[in-house]
């Protein structure tokens, strides 16, 4: 007889660092029932994601003001995404641009937004609201 849990398949969460400067969350992740695959850019990130199908996605909002038809990479990510609908988006970001990241998040579904610096009990309960749909 098999173990019930044996038989789940774990949820994958795909991380995307690209700035960093906060600790590492992996140990988080893995606690709250993910498998944890990294990236250090969105790029690279898109690149798995023709591969993977995370059921979160966290990542990071580095707002880019020398970008003329978009205000991060990130963007790049989201337009992906929306075509993944089960896939939440946590997006981590620094309070003085929120109001760029507004416009992300006017156009395309963001499950959560945490702000720098990162709350460790809200970013667990985020991922458990993002497990339960």
């Amino acid at each position: 007889m098999t173990h019930p849990a044996a038989n789940s398949p774990k949820r994958l969460l795909l991380s995307i660092i690209e700035l960093g400067g906060y600790p590492d969350f992996k140990p988080l992740y893995r606690q709250a029932g993910y498998e944890v695959e990294s990236a250090a850019s969105v790029r690279k990130a898109l690149g798995l994601l023709k591969k993977l199908s995370p059921d979160v996605i966290v990542a990071e909002f580095n707002f880019q003001s020398d970008f003329r038809d978009r205000t991060s990479s990130l963007e790049s990510l989201l337009a992906v995404v929306q075509r993944t609908p089960r896939t939440k988006v946590i997006v981590f970001y620094e309070k003085e641009h929120a109001h760029q990241l507004t416009r992300l998040t006017n156009q395309y579904p963001i499950h959560e937004t945490l702000p720098f610096p990162i709350d460790t009990a809200n970013l667990e309960q985020s991922l458990h609201r993002a497990a339960a749909g």
